[in-house]
């Protein structure tokens, strides 16, 4: 559970996109070469009143010289993105994490199918340009209302060209994406990422979940599910200490107050900072995060509880 680098970086410039998304270039004033992100990466930015906000890398990831994010202002969300709009401009500094991956892709895939929604294209893009540089098989499907309302739609085409796919239904002869059937009878192998809206993300879901072979994997950077609350004990392994964790209040927040140095961000469940190992007990998860085979092992301490009583490897 090791901090992040977190560097003072410089905004050198900015665009405006469709659907009021802002792309911001960010740079180092003094190093030429950032930590190598991957393909699917995030970083944090840190905002001036200690609100932590994540945003894609949509840049090339073999361009070590700069990150690149967009950002789609989002008058009724939390304020992060509101605030980036109103007082992030070009030569502005910034505080920016080293990148992160949750969404990384997989390795031994035998084919990729990479589902955008609206702003969901950030690592899509990201991940369509390592994959072009790889020579590896993919399709890129592009969800949003209208092409006109797409951002990076110019940027994918020019990445995927015929392996890019819009949906578009509001456009003349536009059309809905359907995700069974357009995910129907994928080859064993294949490997499917979704990154958007919670009605794409689990038509998705369900259009490949009986399909032997095929492996989902989902971004998301706000909750998808209901945070348990149910009250339960925390076993230090190292030391045998036992603290309760009470229905109000995280596991977290009650390690934090018996000393532990914790590294946290987000504290919702989507950023992945505040993983930690559990050894006995049965853990109830309320992270984004964390897929299956993980969550046999680790659990994020900012939303994840236990049944009964849980056993920490701290």
């Amino acid at each position: 559970m090791a901090a992040r680098l977190i560097m003072k970086m410089v905004v050198a410039e900015t665009h405006d996109l469709a659907d009021e998304v802002r792309r911001f270039v960010l740079r180092h004033p003094r190093r030429s070469v950032l930590p190598q992100p991957e393909a699917g990466a995030h970083v944090d930015i840190r905002l001036p009143d200690g609100r932590v906000r994540h945003y894609s890398l949509c840049g090339d990831p073999a361009d070590c010289s700069q990150y690149v994010v967009a950002v789609k202002r989002e008058d009724g969300g939390r304020g992060g993105s509101r605030w980036i709009h109103e007082n992030v401009a070009a030569g502005s500094g910034i505080h920016v994490s080293a990148p992160r991956n949750h969404f990384p892709l997989a390795p031994d895939a035998q084919a990729h199918v990479l589902i955008a929604g609206g702003i969901g294209i950030t690592p899509m893009l990201a991940m369509a340009q390592q994959l072009v540089r790889d020579g590896a098989p993919f399709v890129l499907h592009y969800c949003a209302r209208s092409a006109f309302r797409a951002p990076l739609l110019a940027d994918a085409v020019e990445v995927c060209r015929t392996r890019l796919h819009g949906w578009f239904p509001h456009d003349a002869g536009g059309r809905r994406f359907n995700a069974q059937a357009v995910l129907a009878a994928l080859s064993p192998g294949t490997h499917v990422y979704c990154c958007g809206p919670a009605g794409l993300v689990d038509a998705v879901r369900l259009a490949t979940a009986q399909q032997p072979g095929v492996r989902l994997h989902v971004e998301a950077f706000v909750p998808t599910a209901p945070r348990p609350s149910q009250a339960f004990e925390l076993v230090i392994a190292s030391t045998g200490q036992i603290l309760q964790v009470p229905a109000d209040r995280s596991a977290l927040s009650v390690l934090r107050d018996s000393g532990f140095r914790v590294a946290s961000s987000c504290e919702v469940g989507v950023c992945g900072s505040c993983e930690c190992r559990y050894l006995e007990g049965k853990a109830i998860h309320g992270d984004v995060v964390l897929g299956p085979d993980r969550q046999a092992k680790t659990l994020m301490l900012c939303v994840s509880r236990g049944e009964g009583r849980l056993v920490l490897d701290l």
